[in-house]
């Protein structure tokens, strides 16, 4: 028979096992925290170091709003925190979503990770060279990909043709 102490053992090991990061691994850019805050406003580095999300339609957090969900000049959009382009503007589009979204990122550019947050399963999608933050993948985009690529205007910046 499953003694309480057992029982709420096991629970909370599973709990801590759910709730762990799942990207656990290294970068070509690391910094301290405090560097990450003197190189990122207070609204970047909570979206690109903490995960955070902006608010649809606005792209504002903190008090901080981003133009890049009305951007539609020719261009490269880049990590905010390491500056590598990340998605060509090409492959973005109105998804009518509020946030900017893209079918398809530069090869090389991004790497994911499952978010088991908010009691479902998401992709999370980060730059591959610092980890920054940039948003999230679904399967409603259009083609050729079919693929959503749902992000914070915050976590990037935008460099015309």
């Amino acid at each position: 028979m499953l003694s309480r102490r057992h029982f709420l053992a096991t629970t909370l090991a599973a709990t801590a096992a759910t709730t762990l990061p799942a990207f656990a691994q290294s970068f070509e850019i690391t910094r301290s925290v405090d560097e990450w805050k003197s190189r990122l406003t207070p609204a970047q580095f909570a979206v690109l170091r903490q995960e955070a999300t902006e608010k649809p339609f606005s792209n504002s957090l903190k008090g901080e709003t981003s133009p890049l969900l009305q951007e539609s000049r020719a261009g490269t959009y880049n990590c905010a925190g390491c500056d590598l382009p990340v998605y060509p503007s090409n492959t973005k589009y109105d998804s009518g979503t509020g946030w900017p979204s893209f079918y398809a990122s530069l090869e090389n550019a991004v790497s994911t990770k499952l978010d088991k947050s908010l009691f479902s399963t998401r992709t999370e999608v980060h730059c591959r060279r610092c980890g920054g933050h940039l948003g999230h993948i679904f399967n409603d985009g259009p083609q050729p990909t079919g693929k959503r690529h749902c992000l914070n205007g915050l976590a990037m910046t935008f460099t015309p043709a």
